[in-house]
């Protein structure tokens, strides 16, 4: 269940704090974060009741749709946004395009400043190097199932079309952001525009 409370109304007011909270289940109580998101100044609140592998989490789409340029988003935890690193920073990178700021508070990760945007650029060279070293480690054992006559390549990821093809058409009506539409679809980056390219080869 999505639960979305709007603390106040600032008319005439351009730039906002809006808060987002996740719990795992029904069960949990949001009244922390709650408090966190009042000592940070959060004027809107999307809250999830929803587990953070699901990435089509309602409050956090409407979220993303929701903020505008010159925005701030705050967060109790990156953990509570995002459910990998990798997760972490293309929601962020969505954010940047949008000119919306970041912040987490228990991490002191804040993107309004040069020292937060420091530490997430830090943060991202770190996730780029364990990617390449886990690049590395897949190219070597594909070289030596190759030598051994066991590869089998990659299967190609599954998408179901109906579900692409709207949100596809969403996207290129303007509806939705292209991280939002990578988001909903649960693809990276380069698969995202290559399933776009083949669909739109077909067509």
């Amino acid at each position: 269940m999505i639960y979305l409370f709007q603390k106040k109304m600032l008319k005439g007011l351009d730039q906002m704090k809006v808060g987002y909270i996740r719990v795992s289940t029904e069960e949990q109580n949001e009244a922390r974060q709650e408090i966190i998101m009042d000592q940070l100044g959060a004027e809107r609140i999307f809250i999830d009741k929803i587990s953070g592998k699901n990435t089509n989490r309602p409050a956090l789409q409407e979220m993303l749709g929701f903020v505008r340029k010159g925005d701030t988003l705050v967060v109790e935890s990156y953990s509570r946004l995002a459910r990998s690193s990798v997760d972490l920073l293309k929601i962020v990178d969505g954010l940047s395009e949008k000119g919306v700021g970041f912040i987490s508070q228990k991490e002191h990760i804040d993107t309004t400043t040069p020292q937060g945007r420091l530490m997430l650029t830090i943060f991202a060279g770190i996730y780029q190097f364990e990617r390449e070293c886990m690049l590395q480690r897949q190219r070597e054992g594909i070289a030596i199932a190759k030598r051994e006559g066991k590869y089998k390549g990659r299967k190609p990821i599954e998408v179901n079309q109906a579900a692409f093809e709207k949100i596809y058409s969403e996207w290129k009506t303007g509806k939705l952001k292209g991280v939002e539409a990578m988001n909903k679809l649960n693809l990276t980056k380069p698969t995202f525009y290559r399933k776009v390219k083949e669909y739109e080869s077909k067509r």
